[in-house]
């Protein structure tokens, strides 16, 4: 239901709340939650532009939150880097359709039950519910290295 976009900018969001106050560079990002990087440069972007993260350039500069994960919510990230489209009228623009049709109306219901949903979990509440930070970027990560590492010693043996 949510879009690839939503998805990269939930698991930046995320891999930032770890250590919200470090500042980490675009390629630590990408590597770490596996968000090709030209893209993560867009969901960065459409993160610090909605007041999330805040960006240092330069040498030692990156991307950290800008506010504390726990004032960030699921909704507020949906919102930055795209958006839960609600339907207001009839998506096949028929004129006998004033109102929403039945089928339209629980559809939006729906839309509008995960909005209120996504509006109540925040980051920091995410990362508490696990013992050891946020799995699936720590996960993506180490899945990543012991590729990387395969891929080397597949090569020297060549």
């Amino acid at each position: 239901m949510l879009s690839a976009t939503a998805e990269y900018g939930l698991r930046v969001v995320a891999w930032l709340a770890q250590s919200p106050t470090t500042l980490q560079s675009a390629e630590r990002i990408a590597g770490a939650v596996q968000v090709p990087r030209r893209y993560l440069h867009k969901v960065l972007q459409d993160l610090v532009r909605a007041g999330l993260a805040r960006s240092h350039p330069g040498p030692g500069g990156g991307y950290g939150l800008s506010r504390a994960p726990d004032e960030i919510t699921i909704l507020d990230v949906v919102n930055a880097v795209g958006s839960i489209e609600r339907i207001r009228s009839c998506p096949l623009g028929l004129d006998a359709h004033e109102d929403l049709c039945p089928l339209h109306r629980e559809l939006d219901r729906a839309y509008a039950a995960m909005e209120s949903a996504f509006a109540r979990v925040t980051m920091g509440g995410i990362l508490k519910q696990s013992r050891k930070g946020l799995g699936l970027c720590e996960a993506v990560a180490a899945q990543a290295a012991t590729h990387s590492k395969g891929k080397r010693k597949r090569r020297s043996k060549t």
